[in-house]
């Protein structure tokens, strides 16, 4: 690829410019040597000219060349110049040769945690994006495919563990004290599923029998002391294996799955070929330390990671534009599977409710792009929810048109097609449009444009001939760089509904009466489309639309009545949840109209009726009313906003929240009662949904009477039954004035201090709080002794939670939030830059804020873009933040 730039900018990467590698690399021998601060990489590279005559480009950063050689011949006698980047280019190279390298880097002083570093002593590797260039010279891009064989070497006491991807192929002892590990890895991959772990970790072992009968060896690597935490992981990696078996076909192809977890880690996991690197946090659960949240976001994350070993490792992306063609196909596998796993309409709500929260705010932002990226500076800042999740809807709604046995059809051509290959998202695109014979060649759009596309409602109905009229009219507001919109094809599940909310039988005209469904997937194509329908009587239906939110986009149109109507009756889970958070948007929205005008907020009897109807039914299906009964997040109101009001909407909803608390405080407390565990911690479905109505209970309660709620919060926190019961009690107190509010945190720090995972927690809860003086809060908690800038996961559990889950204090009038922003994000630039560039991003929000905020945030981005060194990746976030 080709990059374009200006002396005082970094280079923008552009998709239109791709060309293939000039140089392929057919087997990579690897040989480290390590050591805290000078590890040595002898690395020796079978190359060969990949058509025309160029020279010979490998990336390196952070590398000290020790020599180098071409066929045994020393570089002097080539010529040899250093590229701006740290690479190296060689001149003259012959067509095919052996390219021998030696370099040393320095792990422990690698604070970005790419490439190769230390963690506890411990050595890991991340090369996804492109880490590997920090380990040795290299063509470091994905559609370099190569056969490894790796070899480490170490001190035995202090690394008894050594690790790489593959299998073992070796080992044995050295002088002095060292050991040796051999592995090869028989499939071809690109440098950035590349791994090695070394250091003085435990294994916790297990195995799993492949339908042809190969017993795989399986095991989790984690500290000392952490081995008791590993069996929920360990279950759903088994889980993830057989169902990958039975759902589509796929046999693990490896003697050994090994999986490391580390604390120090910039991403959640990464699924290198045969030795997953996980971040500690989706691995290790115990009841006493893991929320239910945690256990389900081990299930998925596991499962996620696995499920890449096809689709992503056996078949990977040509460069790094195609990356949904892995991270979207593989999200919606591994949602395909938690559904399996639970409750799939619980599970399918929880989805979406995720993807309005990170991805709709991406696709109305200053960093608004397609699923896939037409440009880059910074690849790891596209690593987003518009990549991940929106191309998993992408997925979803192939599917969804074409059906799921011809998926599965598509599923299996893709593979046999592409297997060993780097590809492109047309490669999957057209195997599932020949397995299943119909035309996505429209799906393209859904890749090429950015932005949520709006579907808006309107219908008509004609008494006398039972005639209904649906209209559809689509469209997708402006994204910077592309002010102007196609449609997209848009599957719209419906049904028709009675005035009893009995379903109706769906005969578009010209249908046979007798074939008619009660449910079906109409596709809106084009700006505007009218589905008649026929045969519906004398009374007029009521339509239930996008179930089971069958297209990533904003529905309008539906009356506030209409709205209630589907709340109440409907038969689908999601159209129920979706219209009562619609009709709860609108009234919110309408009380901070009021609130602005001088009116103070009152519940409004349509959403309490709403709430009666889900109370009244709760615990027929306690996790469908868990999520029933939250109302729509301050962020989310926001974004229906023009200009977002934070106090307003925070005040409006914490109003709504006491009222409700206090209209049905018997109802609450009788769930809170009824709902207690009564045996040992489960983590199955029915089991978490219980526990997370009852905790919704809870917290309705300690907003509306100060006395039960903090009462009851008191009682549930000091009996710790769990970590799920004690944070929602702690998270109780910590939101109110009681006085033991400070002794409960305090309890909490002396009980869980040696515990990462867990203070991080402690400082979340702290981060959130919706007390006056959170910002105060921290401020200080930025300063406290287990405050730790290199820790990602420290970083994101308060600064990342302040700015992004506080927005009633972020955004406080003073300007205090974005200036303690800023400042962190400057302290971190120089240390973590993939962390710092992420955490800027609601500084990027000022454009829907009220000019005084704008302003301040405006010259907090300036403040950073001014910075000496700033980091391509920040550059990139703060620049295209100040453009919009």
């Amino acid at each position: 690829m080709t990059a374009s730039t200006t002396a005082s900018t970094p280079a923008t990467i552009r998709r239109e410019d791709y060309t293939p590698p000039a140089f392929l690399v057919d087997t990579v021998e690897l040989h480290f040597a390590l050591h805290p601060t000078a590890t040595r990489v002898r690395a020796r590279l079978a190359m060969r000219r990949n058509g025309e005559s160029h020279d010979l480009e490998l990336d390196g950063e952070e590398l000290m060349l020790l020599s180098a050689s071409i066929d045994g011949v020393a570089l002097p006698s080539y010529r040899v110049a250093s590229l701006p980047s740290g690479g190296l280019r060689i001149e003259g190279v012959p067509d095919s040769f052996m390219l021998e390298t030696l370099v040393e880097i320095s792990p422990e002083a690698n604070s970005e945690l790419s490439g190769l570093y230390l963690s506890g002593g411990n050595y890991f590797t991340q090369c996804e994006a492109e880490g590997f260039r920090r380990i040795t010279f290299f063509p470091d891009r994905p559609d370099v495919m190569s056969r490894y064989s790796v070899t480490i070497e170490a001190e035995k006491t202090a690394c008894p563990v050594l690790l790489s991807n593959g299998n073992p192929a070796g080992g044995g002892e050295l002088p002095d004290g060292r050991h040796w590990a051999k592995w090869e890895d028989p499939h071809p991959k690109p440098s950035y599923l590349f791994a090695l772990v070394a250091g003085d970790l435990v294994a916790v072992r297990d195995s799993f029998t492949t339908r042809s009968g190969r017993e795989v060896a399986l095991a989790i690597y984690v500290r000392q002391g952490d081995e008791d935490a590993c069996g929920h992981a360990m279950d759903s990696l088994k889980a993830s294996m057989a169902w990958d078996e039975t759902e589509y076909g796929l046999e693990y192809d490896l003697d050994v799955f090994n999986i490391a977890a580390v604390s120090d880690f910039n991403m959640g996991a990464m699924e290198n070929k045969g030795l997953n690197v996980f971040n500690t946090k989706y691995i290790l659960a115990r009841p006493d330390t893991a929320t239910d949240a945690d256990y389900e976001g081990i299930e998925t994350v596991v499962a996620h990671e696995y499920f890449h070993n096809w689709t992503g490792n056996r078949v990977t992306c040509r460069d790094w534009f195609q990356l949904s063609l892995k991270e979207g196909l593989t999200v919606f596998r591994d949602q395909h599977f938690s559904e399996f796993m639970g409750s799939a309409a619980v599970k399918r709500l929880a989805n979406v409710r995720r993807l309005r929260a990170a991805q709709f705010p991406e696709d109305a932002g200053p960093m608004a792009h397609p699923v896939r990226p037409d440009s880059y500076v910074e690849i790891n800042n596209f690593y987003t929810a518009t990549v991940y999740q929106k191309g998993s809807e992408v997925v979803r709604m192939m599917r969804e048109l074409i059906g799921p046995a011809s998926f599965r059809k598509g599923m299996d051509l893709y593979i046999a097609r592409h297997d060993n290959q780097a590809v492109t998202i047309e490669a999957f695109v057209g195997a599932m449009q020949d397995a299943s014979g119909i035309d996505l060649s429209r799906f393209a759009r859904w890749y090429a444009q950015a932005g949520t596309p709006e579907v808006t409602v309107s219908d008509s109905f004609d008494e006398a001939t039972g005639r209904y009229t649906l209209s559809l009219t689509q469209s997708t507001p402006p994204t910077p760089g592309q002010p102007t919109k196609q449609p997209v094809p848009i599957p719209v599940a419906m049904g028709l509904l009675g005035p009893d909310g009995a379903a109706l039988p769906l005969r578009l005209s010209g249908e046979n009466a007798a074939e008619a469904p009660e449910e079906r997937v109409l596709l809106l194509e084009e700006a505007k489309q009218d589905f008649v329908f026929e045969g519906l009587g004398t009374q007029r239906p009521v339509p239930s639309l996008l179930r089971g939110y069958s297209a990533p986009v904003k529905l309008h149109g539906l009356g506030l009545e209409t709205l209630g109507f589907l709340a109440a009756k409907d038969s689908d889970p999601f159209v129920r949840w979706e219209s009562a958070q619609q009709y709860a948007t609108a009234e919110m929205l309408r009380l901070v109209a009021a609130y602005r005008a001088g009116q103070e907020p009152t519940l409004p009897d349509g959403l309490a009726g709403i709430f009666a109807a889900v109370l009244e039914r709760a615990e027929q299906d306690p996790a469908f009313a868990a999520e029933a009964l939250a109302l729509p997040s301050e962020d989310f109101v926001a974004g229906q906003m023009r200009i977002a009001d934070p106090e307003a909407i925070h005040l409006v909803r914490q109003a709504l929240r006491r009222q409700l608390g206090t209209r049905f405080a018997s109802r609450f407390a009788a769930l809170h009662d009824s709902l207690a565990d009564a045996g040992p911690y489960r983590t199955d479905g029915d089991s978490i949904g219980r526990r997370a109505l009852r905790n919704a209970a809870l917290t309705y309660l300690g907003r509306a009477d100060a006395g039960d709620g903090l009462a009851r919060a008191r009682v549930q926190f000091a009996a710790g039954a769990n970590m799920t019961d004690v944070l929602a009690a702690l998270r109780v107190l910590v939101d109110s004035e009681d006085p033991a509010r400070e002794d409960a945190l305090a309890a909490f720090h002396a009980s869980w201090r040696a515990d990462p995972l867990v203070l991080d927690k402690w400082f979340t809860l702290q981060a959130v709080s919706t007390r006056p003086d959170t910002l105060a809060a921290v401020q200080a908690l930025a300063k406290h002794p287990d405050f730790d800038l290199r820790n990602p996961n420290r970083v994101r559990s308060l600064v990342g939670a302040f700015a992004a889950g506080n927005p009633a204090q972020f955004h406080a009038t003073s300007g205090e939030g974005y200036r303690f922003l800023a400042e962190m994000v400057i302290a971190l630039d120089p240390v973590n830059a993939q962390v710092a560039a992420r955490i800027v991003s609601p500084l990027g929000d000022w454009k829907r804020q009220s000019p005084d905020r704008a302003a301040i945030m405006r010259a907090e981005l300036e403040r950073i873009l001014a910075l000496p060194g700033l980091s391509k990746g920040t550059f990139e976030k703060v620049s295209k933040s100040l453009a919009a």
